[in-house]
């Protein structure tokens, strides 16, 4: 039976360092995302956005909470365990791209399968190249393509496994707005197509303007959220986040 949420914290909280030091980058985030739905998560510098996606995909651990994946709780579990869940049941995307240099587009699409012990399926690669436009460069080596043609490789290789979550910091950063706004509609096509859910941390209210909903963190809280919204809403509510009233009134 599927479970009802793709993602869930409850009461997640994060913090580094002890005593008057301590930076509490999460305070208690409880979250539940629906399957087959696209987030955007917005907030200024600081506000605990990487902290937030590294602890709901099981990449930090939280110092108190619970996290779900698809109904199965990672909070607790052991590294390898945790490990082979990443490799089989979720996806990530990265500004950075975080291909292999040495090995062609079509090997850097096949590695997750390859790290979760399983044959390569050179057929779903090619159907994932084939959707993110890039079915005649599977020979190539990553250098060779341009940034954009990168992180379309890289959205292939998250895809590859069929995940049930794809997680995405930033994945539109290096970008120009144009490619930019590919990148984003591939993302959105999983969705809606292959039934994806995507967690996306941004930056860009035009990026966050092709989610379902925008989440906006604060000194690691979550203070609001807008639905659908045009990038234009999104910017005004980003602005409001980072003026000094609502700084001192969050302190």
């Amino acid at each position: 039976m599927a479970a009802d949420w793709a993602v869930e914290l409850h009461g997640v909280t994060r913090r580094y360092g002890r005593g008057t030091s301590a930076v509490h980058a999460l305070r208690g985030i409880d979250l539940t995302l629906p399957p087959a739905t696209f987030t955007a998560v917005m907030g200024p510098s600081g506000s605990g956005k990487s902290t937030f996606l590294q602890c709901a995909a099981g990449l930090d651990r939280p110092t108190a909470g619970k996290v779900r994946l698809g109904g199965t709780e990672i909070t607790g579990m052991k590294e390898n365990k945790l490990t082979a869940l990443r490799r089989t049941r979720l996806g990530f995307v990265f500004q950075a791209f975080n291909l292999l240099p040495s090995l062609t587009v079509e090997q850097n699409v096949v590695l997750p399968m390859r790290l979760a012990g399983h044959r390569p399926d050179r057929r779903r690669a090619a159907e994932m190249l084939a959707q993110v436009g890039l079915a005649d460069k599977a020979r190539r080596r990553p250098g060779q393509l341009s940034g954009g043609q990168q992180q379309r490789v890289a959205i292939a290789r998250a895809l590859v496994t069929r995940p049930d979550v794809v997680f995405a910091d930033e994945p539109t950063g290096a970008l120009d707005t144009t490619t930019a706004a590919e990148i984003l509609s591939l993302l959105r096509q999983a969705v809606d197509t292959q039934g994806a859910t995507v967690v996306m941390v941004t930056h860009d209210p035009s990026a966050a303007a092709w989610a379902d909903r925008v989440l906006f963190l604060a000194d690691g809280e979550i203070v609001d959220r807008l639905d659908r919204a045009p990038a234009d809403r999104i910017a005004a509510r980003m602005a409001t986040l980072t003026t000094p009233a609502f700084a001192k009134a969050a302190a």
